[in-house]
């Protein structure tokens, strides 16, 4: 997932998709855990999807901080 795609959900369908690709990566480290996983990839390609999401999310919160801020002074 690109952060341009990111970029372009609104704030609730990030949630859902941060649900998403944590159910799908715990998921994913049962299967490992017991030998079943054949795309070891794709784990650490859930993990930097989830870590881009977080960041655009902080990246949103902090432009919300700063506008609030200077709306204020």
């Amino acid at each position: 997932m690109k952060p341009a795609e990111i970029r372009a959900m609104s704030d609730a369908e990030l949630m859902q998709k941060l649900d998403e690709l944590r159910s799908e990566w715990r998921d994913l480290r049962f299967d490992e855990a017991i030998g079943k996983l054949t795309n070891t990839a794709r784990i650490r390609q859930i993990k930097r999807d989830i870590a881009r999401i977080k960041t655009i999310q902080t990246e949103r919160r902090i432009a919300a901080e700063m506008e609030k801020a200077q709306a204020q002074s």
